[in-house]
């Protein structure tokens, strides 16, 4: 499938939030028969993302975005035509929860979006047990997609990435010592810190620290100042967008010094903005980047901004390539069983994408998304490659 092409007609969607659960929808799901001659009847496919609640600005409209276009694009190159039943999580586990069981109850054959990794470990058993294929576009805690075989992920996972983006920091960096924060309560973020230390520790770096905070937070002096007492080389933030942002925001306020590097891993422009100056030489290890010549990403770089006169977030991204994936073990299976498409997921391998500086697109036996990621920098505002 071409993801060069540019598409600028819009297509009608339906979206569906889980106080409307109780209205009926026909869905035309298209036979094995007819997908093999090309009939272009409706496929539905679920779309769970954050329109209220915390989640809803920094994941859940950037996601609902990237998904809008990629589907656009797909259904005018003329082999699919794809229909999106939104449903609103409310930027909850049960919210998560309920949206799934909504959207296996209407007979989608796959599922996409389910943002937070604490929403899809509870979220992700609905769709394994019914055979519905979940596709998180965004969720990157260890283990996840090994719920069972209708789960995949997008977004590099900490096991994937934390490794690499270790080794790339340390040869740079040459750090000894080092210290950490996170959230405590959220599942992505003690999954990226348990990793962090595994990894840290096997590579001969002496954790000093491991501050610890709670979801919703906004005050963390304490913290930062603990952490300068203790003078380590670097502080490795794990963290969700929202926190993230706050913790590099105080840093100026409490006169955190530049000789203690910070690395963030999932580092987007959208924190650095809200950061200000505290995000100034700040490192993260990205899946994607809108300044990299992967296959077709300046296309959609341009497409994003005609269409919604906004630079495109990286979770906007993952979504758009996400749905071009899916699209794709649909046409390799040229079934709408959920089965085929599963099976033809498993099988991906070297498909063009936006992602990382190669596009090289593939999954692991898990269902976790392999690609090369991206060490970058905040400069003068702005994330650039760290070289």
């Amino acid at each position: 499938m071409n993801i060069r092409r540019i598409i600028t007609s819009a297509f009608l969607f339906t979206i569906l939030t889980v106080g409307l659960f109780g209205c009926d929808k026909v869905i035309s799901v298209v036979s094995d028969d007819e997908m093999s001659r090309g009939v272009r009847e409706e496929i539905p496919i679920g779309v769970v993302v954050a329109l209220t609640g915390h989640h809803a600005e920094p994941y859940g409209f950037p996601m609902q975005r990237g998904f809008e276009l990629a589907r656009e694009e797909i259904n005018n190159l003329g082999d699919l035509n794809l229909t999106f039943i939104t449903v609103d999580d409310m930027s909850t586990p049960d919210g998560a929860k309920a949206a799934v069981r909504h959207l296996v109850d209407q007979g989608v054959p796959a599922i996409v979006g389910l943002a937070i990794s604490t929403h899809l470990k509870e979220a992700a058993p609905i769709a394994q047990e019914n055979k519905v294929i979940a596709f998180s576009s965004v969720s990157s805690a260890v283990g996840l997609s090994a719920i069972g075989g209708f789960i995949f992920r997008t977004s590099l996972a900490v096991d994937i990435s934390v490794p690499s983006g270790v080794m790339a920091t340390q040869e740079r960096l040459g750090y000894k010592k080092v210290a950490t924060i996170y959230d405590e309560i959220d599942v992505y973020s003690r999954s990226s810190n348990e990793m962090l230390r595994t990894v840290l520790e096997a590579n001969g770096v002496e954790i000093l620290t491991q501050e610890v905070f709670k979801t919703g937070d906004t005050d963390f002096s304490q913290q930062l100042t603990n952490i300068m007492a203790m003078e380590p080389d670097a502080l490795f933030i794990s963290a969700l967008s929202q926190e993230i942002a706050g913790i590099l925001a105080q840093t100026p306020e409490v006169g955190f010094p530049d000789t203690i590097q910070i690395i963030a891993p999932d580092l987007t422009m959208d924190e650095v903005q809200k950061a200000g100056d505290g995000a100034e030489g700040t490192i993260g290890f990205i899946g994607w980047s809108s300044i990299s010549d992967a296959p077709g990403n300046q296309a959609f770089v341009r497409n994003y901004r005609a269409k919604y006169g906004i630079e495109p977030e990286p979770w906007a991204a993952q979504s758009y390539a996400t749905l071009y994936v899916l699209a794709n073990a649909m046409k390799t299976a040229k079934s709408t069983d959920s089965t085929a498409i599963r099976d033809a997921l498993a099988q991906t391998t070297d498909f063009p994408t936006i992602l990382g500086k190669l596009g090289n697109y593939a999954f692991n036996p898990d269902g976790d998304a392999l690609y090369d990621q991206i060490l970058m920098i905040v400069k003068d505002g702005e994330l650039q490659f760290f070289e």
